[in-house]
């Protein structure tokens, strides 16, 4: 998340969004502004928010169709939106929660609630980031702790698994497809981690489609063999049944290998990261 937080209002009535822009700006967020559903979209591609408070009724597309939009792509999908609507009616309000809304305030609004609820959204989303949004699994600063940890021992292993060809993949069959490998994977190296009785197994997710896990080193080879067994007997099943028997179907392939402490010297989470990068070799 950027150091100034960005909220993109979306509003057809000139004075609420000029209100509501001066007075998110006076408490120090940079604040984006659309009167149009199809406008705001385009301005969320273009530059990423860190929230959208957003109207209902607008003068093209309505609140939810935007909002259905923006869930719909991979970019803004975890974007936190707060609905503004004159409807107060129960059902518009369990609409927009069913969406993905994580709040609703009805006009006439108080100013202050509105001001503490964008706060508060906005920390739940920060907290979120600790985590991959589709695996679950801790991300950059969560493993950098664990790495810094492995740094002041002697003797440790990690695990690293790369999902090769997932972009390629994703433009065949779209970002849900590639979403459910991801997830699979997941689930996968948690399982296989549990059978060879690795307790509470630290699993992150690096990068896009990169994985690692921090093994007792007697172990590490063991869960290489496994998870690539048993992600290998898998690929097939990640493809549409149509394409499973194709040679031109777009190519997922695993790359997995090992770092230890005997492949640095390492001075740094970052170097830990990029050797595990580095060491991965197609299965």
């Amino acid at each position: 998340m950027s150091e100034v937080q960005r909220i993109l209002v979306v509003e057809d009535d000139i004075d609420t969004s000029e209100m509501l822009s001066a007075y998110f700006e006076a408490q120090g967020y940079e604040v984006l502004a659309a009167a149009w559903g199809e406008d705001a979209l385009r301005v969320a591609q273009k530059t990423l928010p860190d929230l959208v408070v957003l109207d209902i009724r607008l003068p093209d597309i309505d609140g939810y169709e935007v909002c259905r939009r923006l869930r719909s792509h991979r970019r803004t999908e975890s974007v936190p939106i707060i609905f503004l609507t004159e409807r107060r009616e129960r059902i518009n309000r369990l609409t927009g929660l069913e969406l993905g809304a994580v709040d609703y305030i009805t006009k006439p609004f108080d100013i202050q609630e509105l001001r503490l609820r964008v706060r508060n959204a906005l920390r739940r989303a920060s907290l979120g980031t600790l985590v991959n949004p589709i695996t679950g699994l801790p991300t950059d600063p969560l493993i950098d702790e664990h790495l810094m940890t492995l740094l002041r021992q002697k003797d440790w292993a990690l695990l690293s698994l790369g999902i090769h060809g997932l972009r390629d993949f994703s433009n065949s069959y779209g970002f849900v497809a590639s979403d459910d490998v991801l997830r699979a994977v997941a689930l996968m190296m948690k399982n296989v981690a549990k059978e060879l009785g690795e307790v509470d197994p630290f699993i992150g997710h690096l990068g896009e489609a990169d994985f690692i896990i921090i093994s007792a080193p007697a172990k590490v080879e063991a869960l290489r063999e496994r998870i690539s067994a048993r992600l290998g007997q898998a690929i097939d099943y990640f493809y549409p049944l149509k394409d499973r028997d194709q040679t031109r179907r777009p190519k997922i392939s695993l790359g997995v290998g090992v770092v230890t402490p005997q492949d640095g010297p390492f001075g740094s989470p970052l170097d830990i990261k990029v050797a595990a990068l580095q060491v991965q070799s197609p299965q």
